[in-house]
């Protein structure tokens, strides 16, 4: 595990660090850059300590630490960054390996991917397609429809419940 990885972990079990700005500050910053991309400085004003380790730094949470994890309510997932949505309730599934999983994003531009050999092996990296927020990986175990697992980091994500704000 890298020194990132052990300090994401850090901070997420210990509750330490700034909750980050409110939803509707990161909105409106979003929306003034006009594509969804700020600078690092932005994003780090913006971004609670745990947000920026995962989104900006390609973190990763432990597993089974993140609340969002065993989140069975009917709802939306959204960029924990930019507040686009990526996933809906309805895709997700228990996968038992301590991240929420999907399997399949909402219809594009949700997500994006590209190819990760930063662990010393090949893996599928998931970002978000507005911000290019780190958001997890993607893998080919996964249940029909589509056999694929999209995990995915709770703390890169924002739950908005039908019918309810953000959470």
């Amino acid at each position: 595990m890298t020194r990132r990885n052990w300090l994401t972990a850090a901070v997420a079990l210990t509750g330490c660090g700034f909750r980050g700005a409110p939803v509707e500050q990161r909105s409106k910053a979003v929306e003034q850059s006009g594509t969804g991309r700020l600078t690092e400085a932005q994003w780090r004003e913006l971004l609670s300590y745990a947000e920026y380790a995962v989104l900006r730094e390609k973190g990763t949470e432990p597993a089974f630490s993140h609340p969002l994890n065993s989140e069975k309510r009917a709802g939306q997932y959204n960029c924990a960054g930019c507040q686009l949505p990526l996933f809906s309730s309805a895709a997700k599934f228990d996968s038992g390996t301590g991240w929420p999983s999907f399997w399949e994003p909402l219809p594009a531009p949700a997500v994006e991917s590209e190819a990760d050999s930063s662990m010393g092996i090949t893996r599928t990296e998931v970002l978000c397609h507005r911000c290019g927020g780190h958001l997890g990986h993607v893998f080919d175990d996964g249940p029909p429809p589509t056999g694929l697992r999209y995990c995915i980091n709770g703390t890169a994500l924002r739950f908005v419940p039908h019918g309810g704000s953000q959470s």
